[in-house]
């Protein structure tokens, strides 16, 4: 069992250390893209666009966003609710590596391929969430190509900073 020290730093892999707005609060698809750091650096005109290939999701408590070793098809952005990240475990407990609070993202490496997701995501209360997929993204690069490039940068430098906090955590383990 992961202590709480270990809890809030494997959260920091999965957060969104971005986030500027308070939980419960109801606001426009739109204005939770302009938050979202893979959306930052858009112009008004341009969220405009990609708010019109977002799918809006609705989850009940114990219902999956998506499930470990499916291929990944998607992003979600936490409108509402609460999500666990969580992995099967040797008996039948699941291991929790984050809790994915509103305003926060996961599952963005979908939108770069279809390889098999390396976790689940699990409502743990009712959820809405917003999803992008990565066939929009593609179609996004091919017909507006400034668009889809801003995005992809975002993505890449939130990967980066991701996989330097995971780094970071393994070399500190050491000492």
């Amino acid at each position: 069992m992961a202590t709480i020290k270990e809890k809030k730093q494997i959260n920091a892999f999965w957060g969104n250390v971005f986030s500027r707005f308070k939980a419960g609060k109801k606001i426009p698809n739109i204005e939770v893209l302009k938050l979202c750091p893979i959306f930052q650096h858009l112009s008004a005109r341009e969220l405009k666009k990609v708010a019109g290939l977002i799918y809006e999701r609705k989850y009940h408590a114990g219902e999956y966003l998506f499930e470990m070793d499916q291929p990944g098809t998607a992003m979600f952005i936490i409108k509402s609710g609460l999500v666990k990240v969580v992995v099967p475990g040797h008996t039948s407990q699941e291991i929790e590596l984050a809790t994915i609070k509103p305003e926060d993202f996961l599952g963005e490496l979908a939108l770069l391929d279809d390889t098999p997701r390396s976790a689940s995501a699990k409502a743990t209360e009712k959820t809405e969430a917003l999803a992008f997929f990565r066939e929009d993204l593609n179609e996004l690069v091919e017909t507006h190509p400034a668009i889809g490039s801003k995005i992809l940068k975002d993505l890449s430098i939130i990967i980066g900073q991701r996989l330097k906090a995971v780094n970071e955590q393994i070399y500190s383990k050491g000492d």
